[in-house]
């Protein structure tokens, strides 16, 4: 486990196999329900199947439920996922290349979809408590799905706000993403959550 600071995640109630006493997942609840709009710094890290720090990168992600959501990776590359219009969009502004992934298929490449509200965790996945480690209520949601694209998520929180994410593929890499100056409760431009291909950059969509 790792300490570090995310942003939120969606679940309207807990699975059956968690009992409704069990104290991270109320922490998420209690955070949820607070949590409708939400702005945070991030630094991300990918980890190799042996352990070894592969890349890092930072930006600033934005919330709004259900639905909405935008990463903005500002170093070393800028790139923008943006959740609109039904589908995920990968911006890479070096490439000038987009990519758009429907929703369904998009939730290993961007663990943010599991933030949105837009997937039933409950239908899709086993919760899992864990052990409380360095301070953090851990909560671990498993894909019940084998085409899934990742074996797991670890989410943790401090507390009533969320304070870590681990999502580990079916690969071996770990991609763990730490958040600083969580900001809940903001009003949020609406354009933050639109998105349409620039001119001349090119266009690969998932029908």
């Amino acid at each position: 486990m790792f300490k570090q600071v995310l942003p939120a995640l969606i679940l309207a109630a807990a699975s059956a196999s968690v009992r409704a006493g069990d104290e991270p997942v109320q922490h998420l609840r209690n955070f949820l329900a607070h949590a409708h709009t939400l702005q945070a710094e991030f630094s991300q890290v990918l980890v190799d199947g042996k352990g070894g720090t592969d890349k890092r990168s930072n930006g600033v992600f934005y919330l709004e439920r259900p639905g909405k959501f935008r990463w903005d990776y500002q170093k070393p590359y800028h790139q923008e996922i943006v959740s609109s219009g039904g589908k995920v969009w990968f911006y890479d502004v070096d490439l000038e290349q987009v990519t758009a992934k429907r929703l369904n298929a998009a939730i290993g490449s961007t663990p943010a979809l599991l933030l949105s509200g837009e997937v039933p965790l409950e239908t899709n996945f086993s919760i899992e408590k864990q052990a409380l480690d360095e301070g953090l209520y851990w909560i671990k949601l498993v894909p019940k799905a084998e085409d899934s694209g990742f074996k797991y998520v670890l989410l943790g929180l401090e507390g009533d706000k969320l304070a870590g994410m681990e999502l580990s593929d079916n690969f071996g890499q770990l991609t763990r993403i730490y958040f600083d100056k969580v900001k809940t409760g903001l009003k949020l431009d609406p354009a933050l959550f639109e998105f349409k291909p620039p001119a001349g950059v090119d266009v690969f969509e998932e029908k």
